[in-house]
């Protein structure tokens, strides 16, 4: 009887270090010591200060969820699926401990890289401060990765820690390793290949809970029925619904929450905020410096709010207004016609003030701003099913594609949306901005492309 009282003694030796987290979303999390060592950084707990959804709970009061918890939650997945390809497929597949361990620490640090009010600060701010120069939180969260293996000492199998950083970064197709290194292994966190990954199985079902929205994707069938064949994560046939609600509920939390009309003005004044403190703080300085930059969070816009410089006026200015709810004004909006998508243009500012009407030229482009919006199924004006492999019953070698008129006549013919929004800066100005939109409209178009014109008690509003 001695044998299993060595091995009951094993399982409450590894009970006694694991870290029990109850997630709201997923229910009890473990993390073991390897991965509790990253978590009990200052780094990592720098998650908690930094919102999943950015400026979006300044319209949705319930999105005040982190990283922290995504990030949680996609370790989870990520050791969910592992062990449930490794459970029918190991053997075959030769699936090892330290695969296991790359693939959920890869989920636990993937999003170590983001910057303040997630990324709004990567493709809104940056871009105005960086004259053209790339930089991506994929890219940042590698070398966060160095950086906490580093500082901390923490000892982790060199060919673990490449893998970690290769498969956060793959969702560039490019950063992929070759068919003979279990390829799949990198489509688990972030999948280039077509875009089913645990990163979106936990964010679309954590951000329709918090946005109070509802939600009928269940990752559970997907992670519970996928196979690997020819080194490719594939779906049953009969699964192709599931797969495609995946997809259309992400697109509409894009248009319903992420890129609410309001949510997208308050986004344009930060970074109007942002860009003005940027000379003053130095707040670009530090995104190619791990040790620098996670000190950066979202108590950024804080910092700028309570400081006495009075070179931060105007972007204190702009916090106040976001404070006062005095936001820059929706004016109007259009989807992008399909028949000019081939030589659609980003719309500027200076477009909708050179189409006002000759004698009545009072705007300026520093009184318009213009979001351009853009929101697909993840693969352009593409389904995103061309690029997923289904079978048809477990054991089969045999995979193959689904075409959409082969599953539903009721799916989307085009799969792409550019939606064009403008805002004026002031209130009193609406009228003259709004004119001016449809006079582009009219003579870019033909057509006046809005739903209907701005309501007059808005265009009057003082």
């Amino acid at each position: 009887m001695a044998p299993p009282a060595r091995v009951a003694d094993d399982v409450l030796l590894e009970r006694r270090f694991l870290k029990h987290i109850r997630d709201n979303v997923h229910g009890n999390i473990f993390l073991e010591p390897i991965f509790l060592k990253f978590v009990d950084t200052e780094q990592f707990q720098r998650l908690r200060d930094l919102k999943q959804l950015g400026l979006t709970h300044m319209v949705y009061p319930g999105a005040v969820h982190s990283r922290f918890e995504h990030s949680l939650g996609v370790y989870w997945l990520a050791g969910k699926s592992i062990d449930i390809i490794k459970k029918y497929q190991g053997p075959e597949l030769g699936i090892e401990h330290s695969d296991i361990q790359a693939v959920k620490l890869a989920g636990l640090l993937h999003d170590v890289g983001h910057g303040p009010y997630s990324h709004m600060f990567e493709r809104g701010f940056l871009p105005k401060v960086l004259n053209g120069s790339k930089w991506s939180h994929e890219d940042m969260s590698v070398k966060m990765v160095d950086y906490i293996v580093d500082q901390h000492n923490i000892d982790v199998d060199p060919e673990v820690h490449k893998k970690v950083k290769d498969m956060i970064t793959a969702s560039s197709e490019s950063d992929c390793p070759s068919q003979g290194e279990n390829r799949f292994l990198y489509d688990i966190v972030a999948n280039g290949r077509n875009g089913i990954d645990v990163d979106k199985f936990d964010y679309i079902v954590r951000d329709s809970r918090a946005c109070g929205l509802g939600c009928n994707f269940q990752p559970e069938r997907l992670m519970e029925t996928m196979q690997v064949i020819d080194d490719e994560i594939c779906y049953r046939a009969n699964d192709y619904l599931t797969i495609h609600k995946l997809f259309a509920t992400r697109a509409d939390l894009h248009r319903t929450a992420y890129t609410h009309a309001k949510v997208k003005a308050i986004e344009l004044m930060v970074i109007d905020a942002l860009v003005e403190a940027n000379p003053h703080l130095g707040i670009a300085s530090s995104i190619q410096d791990p040790s620098e930059f996670w000190k950066l969070d979202d108590s950024i816009l804080k910092t700028i709010e309570v400081s006495s410089g009075k070179k931060l006026k105007s972007s204190k200015d702009l916090i106040l207004r976001i404070r006062r709810r005095d936001l820059y004004q929706f004016c109007n909006e259009f989807s992008v016609p399909m028949e000019v998508y081939e030589h659609f243009k980003d719309i500027t500012p200076q477009d909708i003030v050179c189409s006002q009407k000759s004698g009545h030229a009072t705007l300026k482009e520093d009184d318009v701003v213009v979001s351009n919006v853009r929101i697909d199924l993840t693969n352009g004006r593409k389904s995103p099913l061309e690029r997923i492999s289904f079978f048809k019953e477990y054991g089969s070698a045999e995979k193959f594609p689904i075409e959409d008129d082969r599953i539903s006549h009721l799916l989307p013919a085009f799969y792409e949306d550019i939606i064009v929004r403008v805002y004026s800066k002031k209130t009193e100005l609406v009228g003259a901005v709004s004119e001016a939109f449809e006079n582009y409209q009219l003579k870019t178009l033909g057509k006046k492309a809005q739903v209907h014109e701005t309501p007059e008690k808005k265009r009057r509003r003082q």
